[in-house]
This record gives structure tokens, C-alpha cells and sequence, in this order.
């Protein structure tokens, strides 16, 4: 969906339904913004990110994943929104990204249990900027959005960290004691 939205931005006024921060006309942005992209770069490093953690956090948390995706849209708008300059654009599915890596890492420590713990590390691993790419680092790189979509997660962890059963624990052979011998 991602691709065909960018292959069409040029038949559209694509600013119209970018973060717009501080107007009134720009909080359209809030929905829009995350189906829009600068560049074939841009697109593509979204895109690969919202795969890898998609994937990662649907795998381990399924429930809590689909809850956990609109509220990141919306918080990172939301963020952008409120937080950016006024006469700039923010557009991108990287706040979105950032509520994933940040919703998984969040219910890695809330429910640690071993599929938790594993998902938040990988997803460190993957996305061992996101601790850098909620704070001012980059001016052509939205933080404000980061910063939102990172709020989300969070805040989805809190809500959803119930809504999956934890995963079986696999026992193996070595971890059952042997009874003593009959004297």
C-alpha cells in the first residue's frame, strides 16, 4: 500500500495530507501522513522496518499488535503536530515504525517471560537507533513523530500486555530432577 500511495503522490497535492503542525488544516496530517514518503529511499527503509517489526511484534503479540498500530499512527501525528515548526511537513511511516520497536521493547520488560525477553532483544538489535531517533539529532528527520509514535507504543505496552497469553514454557530434559535412588 505503501508503494502505490508514493507511485501516486504526484497526482495529488501530497503536502495537503502532511503534518502540518500548529494549523488546524495540518492535523489531516495525522491520518495521512504515515502513507506518505520523500523519496524511494525513504520509502524503502520504511517499508523493510515496518516489515522486520511487524512481523516481530505479530508473531509474538498478535491481539496487542493490531490494537497497538492505530494508536502509534495517531500518537506520531499527534506528536509532530504539536512538537514541529510551524511551516514545515512531516510525512513517514517511521513513527509508526518507532511504536513498534518501542511496543515490543515495552512488553519485553513488562511480561518477561522468554518469547518477550527474545522479541525485545531482537528488536534492539534491528532498531538500536530508536533509543537516539526520539530526540533532536537529524533537521530533515522528523523526532517529533519518533517521539510520538514511541509514546504510543509505550503506552499501548501498558494497555495490551495482558491481551496475549504467554507462550508455553518449553521444559527440557535437564531441567527435571532426577528422583534420589530407593535404600
Amino acid at each position: 500500500m505503501l508503494t502505490v500511495v508514493y507511485l501516486l503522490q504526484g497526482a495529488f497535492d501530497a503536502s495537503a495530507w502532511a503534518v502540518a503542525p500548529h494549523s488546524l488544516a495540518g492535523l489531516r496530517g495525522v491520518l495521512g501522513a504515515p502513507l506518505l514518503h520523500g523519496s524511494w529511499d525513504h520509502l524503502v527503509s520504511n517499508a523493510f522496518a515496518l516489515l522486520l517489526l511487524g512481523t516481530l511484534a505479530g508473531s509474538v503479540y498478535p491481539k496487542a499488535t493490531v490494537r497497538a498500530i492505530p494508536i502509534a499512527w495517531i500518537t506520531s501525528g499527534l506528536g509532530a503536530w504539536w512538537l514541529g515548526d510551524v511551516g514545515t511537513h512531516h510525512l513517514g511511516a517511521s513513527g509508526v515504525v518507532q511504536g513498534l520497536a518501542y511496543l515490543v521493547v515495552a512488553l519485553g520488560l513488562l511480561r518477561r517471560d522468554r518469547a518477550s525477553m527474545a522479541a525485545a532483544m531482537i528488536a534492539l538489535t534491528f532498531s538500536g537507533g530508536m533509543l537516539v531517533a526520539v530526540l533532536p539529532h537529524d533537521p530533515g528527520v522528523s523526532w517529533q513523530s519518533h517521539l510520538g509514535g514511541a509514546i504510543g507504543g509505550v503506552v499501548s505496552a501498558v494497555l495490551f500486555r495482558h491481551v496475549d497469553p504467554p507462550a508455553p514454557r518449553q521444559r527440557y530434559s535437564w531441567e527435571f530432577e532426577e528422583e534420589p535412588p530407593e535404600q
